[in-house]
């Protein structure tokens, strides 16, 4: 593996802790092999907030930064904001439960419209080339609200969860990398990170993405 990324990330702040991180993926690499006991201490490890943070961050310099402006996203953003200019939060519930409903139903108008998007086409295009290492994509609007999205969301209002305040609310350059957590059916790691998008021309922040990252492969990246 090498130290040179580890040394120069923004969460590793010296060489004594790039070493340390040496050791720690050394030992993820060893008890990733022992069966169920493995699983519990690469669980332990992964959740580990600088190694994990470490590695989804490197995933989004790789592959995210080279779309989040691009103009499907922001175009999609623009529109949608403008749209919804004048939306009151009872606006916002009202689809937010509309959204749920239609999860249990056979026919799903407002579900099928988000999904049938350019964008949403674009980030399911980008999850699909990532090869299992972006296990979800969706983008929020400036009220919280989906604007596009790879994957059916459990929820269409995202704005009373941390990854929306946490970068729209915090402003231009805000990062929210969540825990780690196990997807039991899969036993895969996986962490979502979020982050503001802004506006090219404007710089005003228009709204945020979240992606879901597999913490197995981000790891992998710097074995």
């Amino acid at each position: 593996m090498s130290l040179s990324f580890l040394a120069k990330s923004p969460f590793v702040p010296n060489a004594h802790s790039a070493l340390r991180h040496l050791a720690l993926f050394t030992a993820l690499a060893l008890i990733a092999q022992n069966g169920a006991q493995g699983r519990m201490a690469k669980l332990a490890l992964a959740s580990n907030h600088e190694i994990h943070h470490e590695a989804v961050w490197r995933v989004v310099e790789l592959e995210v930064l080279p779309w989040i402006r691009d103009a499907t996203v922001v175009g999609a953003l623009r529109q949608q904001n403008a749209s919804h200019q004048g939306f009151t939060q009872d606006d916002v519930e009202a689809l937010d439960a509309k959204w749920r409903q239609e999860l249990l139903a056979d026919e799903r108008p407002l579900i099928d419209a988000v999904l049938a998007t350019e964008l949403s086409q674009f980030l399911k295009r980008i999850r699909a080339e990532s090869d299992g290492l972006l296990t979800e994509i969706f983008v929020v609007d400036r009220f919280g609200l989906n604007v596009g999205q790879s994957d059916v969301t459990s929820d269409y209002w995202q704005g009373d969860e941390a990854k929306w305040q946490k970068t729209f609310l915090q402003g231009v350059g805000a990062v929210f990398i969540d825990k780690v957590e196990e997807d039991e059916s899969t036993q895969q790691f996986q962490a979502q990170v979020s982050l503001a998008i802004a506006d090219p021309d404007t710089t005003e922040v228009i709204g945020s993405v979240t992606i879901g990252v597999d913490v197995d492969m981000a790891m992998d990246l710097e074995s």
